[in-house]
């Protein structure tokens, strides 16, 4: 990895009264398949909105050398467009094919003709694994591995240096959360992309993050490899990692 591509220091966001972050700070590196991990209402949303400008906040938040609090709003701008995004739950058009569908963000950025347009959008179908018949089909024509992977597709489909994935494998059975775990980690390893990814799946969390962070009570919890998280002296992580859901993974890990 070649250094730090997103540092967050002393992070607060509040919502009126009401404090969600406290004095985070994380470090996502290069090439990272970063995870944020945490109980429901932990933050870990609010925190990753707070890197997309999509939330106020207070503290340091600095992508690829640029820090975004004191940032001129052209320098902003340049720095979303290095970003792609796959919320949670897809969120495809349902009036629009699918390569309709990944091809909104080039019709929003790029003064590109259609037949080009859809040369790229089939290409980044291919790339997350989906045949080029789904370019026609609509999303409610879809499995849900196949939505999510549609989606991932429209996410790279600016070629951005960040990709950002909120709870990707929710809602999928194994196979499919399995297989978009398979493609996360080839598309990483073949384009170099960074990954920061939310999930409560510790399937993700294990077999595919480089790093990762804990986030509790509005803090990090703990950050670093995932096995070195799993052998903190912290009760609740003992819960989350050698409970019946987690055991699985500890078992194999101590042989």
């Amino acid at each position: 990895m070649d250094g730090d591509i997103i540092v967050v220091r002393d992070l607060k966001v509040s919502y009126g009264k009401r404090v969600v972050l406290d004095g985070v700070s994380i470090t996502v590196k290069k090439g990272d398949i970063y995870t944020i991990l945490g109980r429901s209402g932990s933050g870990k949303t609010t925190l990753m909105r707070a890197i997309l400008m999509l939330e106020k906040s207070l503290g340091k938040i600095e992508v690829l050398g640029v820090d975004l609090n004191s940032a001129r709003e052209s320098e902003k701008e340049k720095i979303k467009k290095s970003y792609g995004v796959m919320f949670q739950a897809a969120s495809l058009f349902t009036s629009l094919t699918v390569g309709e569908n990944v091809a909104v963000p080039l019709k929003e950025s790029a003064k590109l003709d259609w037949e080009t347009t859809v040369d790229i959008v089939r290409f980044k179908l291919s790339l997350v694994g989906l045949e080029q018949d789904v370019f026609n089909l609509y999303p409610y024509e879809l499995s849900g591995g196949m939505r999510k992977k549609a989606a991932l597709a429209r996410a790279l489909v600016l070629d951005p240096k960040i990709i950002f994935l909120d709870e990707p494998t929710s809602g999928l059975d194994p196979v499919s959360a399995d297989d978009f775990d398979r493609t996360i980690a080839e598309l990483n390893r073949l384009l170099g992309i960074t990954v920061v990814m939310i999930t409560h799946d510790l399937d993700s969390f294990f077999g595919i993050s480089k790093r990762a962070c804990i986030l509790r009570d509005k803090k990090v919890l703990a950050e670093g490899k995932p096995y070195d998280i799993m052998k903190q002296d912290d009760e609740w992580l003992k819960k989350l990692f050698f409970g019946e859901r987690g055991s699985k993974f500890t078992r194999w890990n101590h042989g």
